[in-house]
């Protein structure tokens, strides 16, 4: 019996290698299967060895324990292609991750009993989440965050008792949240933000009381308001309900949140006063409640929030005045109370703390002095007060406040000088001081260490400043806008300031400045804006003015201004509006270029100047023209070259279809971006004349249907061969087909021969905007989606300025370029074509690098050049698109585009000339959301590029409401802590957070 025993215990140790080893060989086999599923798995999995399973647990992403694989991590590994099935053969697993990355399809992961993290967030997995939860019952942390889910929320999910971290944010999840969700009491952590859900927002989640952490806002929509139950979540750090459209009053029970130390409700329609209860929450750090409807005044009990940060209360309808105590609070480093109806004096110990960096209580009505105080550690980054009442001087400690980066004090009554140092700070891009009282001179730069390199722009405009412009004015070597107007400066205009070569706009108006405008003038080449009149000028304009080749406006009037005007001010073409009225010029007035489109009036007041223009002979003696033969000559040249051109192209024509019919299927090359489950012949077989969809400047696009059902569009690159034009064309059309967001349309694949270039695009249902406003389909649009297709086509482009890498610039934005799906969701399209197709050197295309007609800003015509500014003004004009249903341009009369029409029917000012030009077809539209988007557009199409927004502040504005309608709402966006801030704070503490999980 006892050899048999010893036997059986030598058979089972010899047997258990074996069986160890054939695990880890399964495990091999999987991840080999997993890796043939993938694309562009090389260099990242270059370690991945499918000749060598010995050598598994060395390869990137794995770890192994016990001769199992426990550990799959693919984080951020840039991969593509869809995920196996077979994933689920790895049972031994506890951690899975494969965010970042983009893959495609749907996804199931089953049978890990094991598994303890699963990360499958920032992907693009479609479908739903409808899984067998049971099979993986001891799962702690989920996160499905950022991608293309669409279904109603997983029930399934309940059975999961462990679960801590839930991240289902970010994807098309639609319904209402489930009110079994709050039997999932173990949850530490909820995100549901990002999604399409409606309905309330269940009582039930009240029951997690171990939960830390919740996200349920932006792109939600719940009906009613903060449920009392939030109120015993007692063990709470962090709560954002923003942007979800809440309404009803702030519950006095969430002052039972003790542990709370972040509540974000701002953007929603919440109303009534702040209840007192919320001074309990003393571990508060940031207090956002901005943008709301919320009245009365500020608790007396916020006198216990020591902890604050962050408080914003701006954008709602509070008053009564700051009280004291809030300038005591040790760690507040931004406080944001502007447009309200608050009074009395602000806080006089404001910015004693030592920490105070951001502080914009623009506005309101506040009286008394501006804090002595405000940057005394040399912290103060931000200072709006303008629109207010206030008095008394600017503190002399602002002089010397070198954090400062940003100063508006204007609109207020400040008397006394400017002090000494203050517009020569080294940090500070932007001042504006103007309509006040402001007396005194502007001082020379007395600190040679403080350059003042990063000033953008400076207004004094409208004070009593007085005395020489400093020749200092030279170190500003990056404004862009300066504006003197207004005052009482005299002497002459200093010759330093030809050095300020990045200026865009001068206004010296309305002075005493004496002397002779200076030849340096000429030297500003980026002018497009130069105001001297109303002064004391004197000799001849100098004809080194004619170098600004991109001055747009230049007013000389009101001077003692002498001479002829230089013939060469006629050559500038891109000056449409010049006025040199009411001075002493003299002599013949020149008639040839531009000068033969200015107004009389642009010359009255100058008796002694002449000219047929001005209906005042020159009685000079008639001279006799030479007989006109030349334009008979040029006529015969000119036909006989359209004649050689044309023998050209036909002759190219013909080599070229001789060239396509040697070139056959098997020339063509397809780079996929995606798996794609149709073949270069499919997509071929769609580019025929029957199935032309659409013709632009960039090519030919047609509707395709697949084999497999998937319907596509593919345009067709017109005058683009692959062999004369690539200069890296292929590597940035690779970029585009790697650039993922939800409102950019996909480039599903790149297909190219010797002559051609196909871009194959996800087909969009209801075509692009233009056919749905201007089309049959107008009607189709109300005003909610045509606000939610503004919010998404903004949410596209600034996706390609800011966030995207490469950068991108459209340099086509119109209506025709944004394309609507099933579901009238916005897709920006054609981003970043233009200016990779002429960076290959294809000049052809014109339309797309220039942009369309009605929608170009004015500076390309000056500049040729187009930024992302350029794209801003171009979205502007969609905008107004939206609001009044008309074309850009057609039915205003000659030379009139949307803009100028908006502008003068409304009078630019008359919120309440709004309404006259919305779309008549549109019924029952609130005049408040109407307004808002109005005064958007008016930034977005401002004369100055440097003056309008940038589209992450235009996104910002079109998704705060309630709706400011003043264009002073772009003053402040940056003191607002931005939501793409918050989602990546977010993420930050969200991975934080998981680790803990897996310590």
């Amino acid at each position: 019996m006892v050899p048999l025993i010893v036997l059986t215990l030598f058979s089972i140790l010899t047997t258990l290698p074996s069986c160890s080893a054939s695990s880890l060989v399964s495990d091999f086999h999987v991840l080999v299967s997993l890796k043939h599923g993938f694309q562009f798995p090389e260099p990242g999995l270059s370690s991945w060895n499918s000749l060598n399973p010995s050598s598994v647990c060395s390869w990137v992403g794995i770890r192994c324990s016990s001769d199992r694989v426990v550990s799959l991590d693919l984080t951020d590994m840039n991969l593509c292609g869809s995920v196996s099935p077979q994933i689920s053969l790895l049972d031994s697993l506890t951690n899975l991750s494969i965010a970042g990355n983009n893959f495609t399809g749907s996804i199931e992961i089953a049978h890990m009993i094991g598994l303890q993290s699963l990360n499958i967030s920032k992907n693009q997995f479609s479908g739903g989440l409808d899984w067998n939860y049971t099979s993986i019952a001891n799962l702690e942390v989920f996160d499905a965050y950022d991608n293309n889910f669409t279904a109603s929320l997983p029930l399934g999910i309940l059975s999961l008792r462990k679960l801590k971290y839930l991240d289902l944010g970010g994807n098309f999840f639609y319904g209402s949240i489930p009110g079994s969700y709050g039997e999932m009491v173990a949850l530490e952590y909820i995100s549901l933000a990002g999604n399409d859900l409606r309905g309330k927002i269940p009582g039930e989640l009240g029951n997690l009381t171990n939960l830390r952490e919740i996200y349920l806002g932006y792109y939600n929509v719940f009906e009613g308001g903060i449920p009392l139950a939030f109120g015993n979540l007692v063990s709470l750090v962090h709560m954002d309900l923003s942007s979800c459209e809440l309404d009803g009053q702030i519950p006095s029970e969430l002052g039972n949140l003790k542990l709370l130390d972040t509540l974000y409700l701002h953007i929603n329609a919440l109303s009534g006063s702040i209840p007192n209860q919320l001074g309990n929450l003393t571990n508060l750090v940031n207090f956002d409640l901005s943008a709301n409807a919320l009245t009365g005044e500020i608790p007396d009990e916020f006198i216990n929030l020591k902890q604050l940060k962050l408080f914003n209360l701006f954008m709602n309808r509070l008053h009564g005045s700051i009280p004291d105590y809030v300038a005591e609070l040790p760690y507040l480093e931004t406080l944001c109370l502007w447009r309200n109806n608050f009074t009395g004096r602000i806080p006089g110990k404001l910015g004693l703390n030592g920490r105070l960096q951001v502080l914009d209580l623009s506005s309101n009505k506040l009286t008394g002095t501006i804090p002595r105080d405000l940057c005394a550690s040399n912290q103060l980054k931000i200072l709006i007060l303008l629109k207010n009442f206030l008095f008394g001087s600017i503190p002399e400690g602002l002089g010397t406040c070198y954090s400062l980066i940003r100063v508006r004090l204007g609109e207020n009554y400040l008397n006394g000088s400017i002090p000494q140092g203050f517009i020569y700070l080294p940090e500070l891009n932007l001042a504006e001081l103007q309509n006040n009282y402001l007396s005194g001179s502007l001082t020379e730069n007395s600190n040679s260490s403080s350059k003042p390199v990063k000033l953008g722009q400076l207004n004094l405009s409208n004070n009593l400043l007085s005395g020489r412009l400093p020749f200092a004015l030279s170190n500003f070597t990056s404004l862009q806008i300066l504006l003197l107007s207004g005052n009482q400066f005299s002497g002459p205009i200093p010759h330093s300031i030809g050095e300020l070569y990045q200026v865009l706009k001068l206004d010296l108006s309305q002075n005493s400045l004496s002397g002779s405008i200076p030849p340096e003038i000429g030297n500003c080449f980026h002018l497009t804006y130069l105001d001297m009149s109303q002064n004391n000028l004197s000799g001849s304009i100098p004809p080194e003015i004619s170098h600004i080749h991109i001055l747009n406006y230049l007013n000389l009037s009101r001077n003692h201004l002498i001479e002829s005007i230089p013939r060469s001010i006629g050559t500038m073409k891109s000056l449409t509006i010049a006025d040199f009225s009411f001075n002493e010029f003299s002599g013949k007035l020149p008639e040839s270029g531009q000068f033969a489109f200015f107004n009389a009036s642009s010359f009255a007041g100058n008796p002694r100047l002449c000219g047929s223009l001005l209906n005042n002979p020159c009685n000079f003696s008639a001279i006799t023209s030479t007989p006109r033969k030349a334009p008979t000559n040029f006529k015969l040249i000119f036909a006989l070259g359209l004649l050689i051109c044309s023998l050209i192209f036909a002759t190219a024509a013909i080599i070229k279809a001789k060239s396509l019919k040697k070139n056959g299927l098997n020339s063509w090359k397809m780079t996929a971006f995606q798996k794609l489950d149709f073949t270069v012949s499919d997509i071929l077989e769609s580019v025929k004349d029957g199935n032309v969809i659409g013709r632009g400047g960039a090519g030919i696009v047609y509707h395709g249907a697949m084999p497999n059902g998937v319907e596509i569009a593919v345009k067709k690159l017109l005058g683009f061969g692959t062999k004369s034009h690539d200069h890296g064309f292929r590597a940035e059309i690779e970029t585009l087909g790697n650039i993922r967001h939800r409102n950019i349309v996909r480039l599903l694949a790149f297909c190219s021969n010797r002559e051609t270039n196909l871009l194959v695009y996800e087909y969009m249902k209801n075509g692009s905007l233009g056919e749905a406003l201007h089309g049959k389909k107008g009607s189709l649009l109300s005003w909610n989606l045509r606000y939610k297709i503004a919010i998404e086509a903004a949410k596209g482009l600034c996706y390609l300025h800011h966030d995207c890498s490469p950068l991108i610039v459209h340099r086509d934005v119109k209506s025709n370029n944004i394309l609507l799906n099933s579901s009238f969701e916005a897709h920006v399209a054609d981003f970043g074509l233009a200016k990779f197709l002429v960076d290959g050197g294809a000049s052809e295309c014109m339309s797309a690098v220039a942009g369309s007609y009605g929608y170009i800003a004015p500076e390309y015509a000056y500049t040729l050049r187009v930024d992302e500014k350029s794209d801003v003004y171009s979205f502007g004009v969609v905008l107004l698109e939206l609001l009044t249903g008309r074309r850009p341009v057609g039915d205003f009369g000659d030379g009139v585009d949307i803009v100028q029409w908006a502008k003068k029917a409304t009078s630019s000012d008359r919120r309440e000339d709004v309404s006259c030009i919305v779309d008549a077809r549109l019924k029952g539209v609130p005049n408040d959301e109407v307004t808002h988007l109005f005064f958007i557009a008016m930034l977005c199409v401002q004369e100055n590029s440097v003056e309008r927004p940038t589209m992450r502040e235009v996104v910002q504005m079109l998704s705060e409401f309630p709706k400011s309608s003043s264009p002073e709402y772009q003053s402040s966006s940056s003191s607002k802590l931005p939501q793409q801030q918050k989602n990546v704070e977010k993420e930050r503490s969200s991975a934080e957070f998981k680790q803990d999980f897996l310590v």
